[in-house]
């Protein structure tokens, strides 16, 4: 099989395809024939900067659709052939990749490619909006990063759940323009954004905010909050030192900081990380989300994709086609 790896930390260009041997499922485990991979950016912190690579050379990949090959001993309630979405700790920029069986997720017919987009985004969003962020019917809510693959789907669960007001923040005003096509009320551009806030809430702040980036945006995002405003950080895309918070910051706004990690919900977690993916996927299925596939990329062009997003320049969700 054709797969794509890196012997060595670096841009784009360390990535190459490789041919080897499928990989086959152990105990617990299934391997998919992959159709669509999902690319998300700790695939580019993964690369650039070992980000959960526990050894090189490292096969990147979090999410990958496509059909059940193999099932490893004690697996039930799926079958060879079956399609499904699968989220895994790695490997799915490849023709076959392995998963615990806790992480994959029968389809119906005809979803291959949009499911690709799912695991890693659905859940992410749908557990910070109301796992973690504990969304009620009239809050507002602020999302940075409101372009992206996570920021499109926020808004519109966040709506659909009954937000006052959902606004973005994004670093262009290209990106402004994307994300309003997806529910938000409005949208700051800039590193500096808790005054905007402040005037579009009439001086109250929101309810609810989401930051994937760390640092300063971190600080902006806690500076926006309204009393009893709940903070999630899921992400230190900045690659900032990482946050901290004192009384000091907190007692003002009578505020709470949390936070919330994938790659953890699933290792500790697994029963929880399916059910969370069960309710998220229902709002596909129903009609309530939709995920938009902005580039789509053969598996040879992972680098490209990767350049895209690294870029900061992409909106939406970046797709590898790797099989038929």
């Amino acid at each position: 099989m054709r797969a794509i790896e890196f012997e060595n930390y670096g841009g784009p260009e360390v990535l190459r395809v490789v041919t080897a041997e499928p990989p086959e499922p152990g105990p617990g485990q299934v391997s998919i024939d992959v159709a669509y991979a999902g690319v998300n950016f700790a695939d580019v912190k993964a690369r650039t900067e070992g980000y959960r690579v526990p050894a090189l050379p490292f096969r990147p990949g979090l999410e990958a659709s496509g059909r059940v090959r193999t099932l490893g001993e004690g697996v039930t309630g799926l079958y060879p052939g079956q399609p499904v979405a699968a989220f895994t700790p790695g490997g799915s920029y490849a023709e076959v990749v392995v998963a615990d069986a806790a992480s994959v997720f029968a389809l119906p017919e005809g979803y291959l490619r949009v499911a690709a987009t799912l695991p890693t985004v659905l859940p992410t969003a749908h557990a910070l909006l109301h796992e973690v962020g504990r969304l009620r019917p009239g809050d507002t809510v602020l999302v940075q990063g409101a372009a992206g693959g996570v920021g499109t789907v926020v808004s519109q669960l966040a709506k659909a759940a009954g937000a006052g007001a959902v606004h973005g923040v994004v670093s262009t005003e290209a990106k402004a323009e994307y994300a309003r096509r997806y529910g938000y009320d409005e949208v700051f551009t800039g590193p500096s954004f808790a005054g905007a806030v402040r005037d579009a809430t009439g001086g109250r702040g929101v309810d609810l905010a989401l930051d994937p980036v760390g640092g300063d945006s971190f600080t902006q995002c806690l500076a926006s909050l309204a009393t009893y405003g709940r903070l999630v950080a899921y992400g230190n895309a900045s690659a900032s030192t990482p946050w901290q918070v004192s009384q000091r910051d907190l007692f003002p706004a009578t505020a709470s900081v949390s936070g919330f990690s994938l790659f953890t919900l699933a290792r500790n977690a697994p029963d929880a990380l399916r059910e969370l993916t069960r309710r998220a996927f229902r709002a596909v299925a129903e009609g309530t989300v939709k995920l938009p596939v902005t580039a789509e990329f053969p598996l040879a062009g992972a680098p490209e994709a990767h350049r895209l997003l690294g870029s900061r320049a992409s909106t939406g969700k970046l797709l590898l086609r790797v099989g038929g």
